[in-house]
């Protein structure tokens, strides 16, 4: 049986501060850059069918 997944802590402080900034200044990218990210993606998920 698996072992129950304990809740995700909340952020609080500086760790709450940062994060939010780091959500606010979030990059980016351009219409190229994702084509590159899906056709690698693609591969992988293709390489990753192992036959049982």
């Amino acid at each position: 049986m698996a072992t129950p997944i304990k809740p995700t802590p909340v952020l609080t402080g500086a760790d709450s501060c940062r994060f939010a900034k780091a959500m606010e200044n979030v990059r980016k990218i351009s219409p190229k850059e994702r084509e590159e990210y899906e056709k690698a993606y693609k591969w992988f998920k293709q390489a990753a069918k192992f036959p049982l």
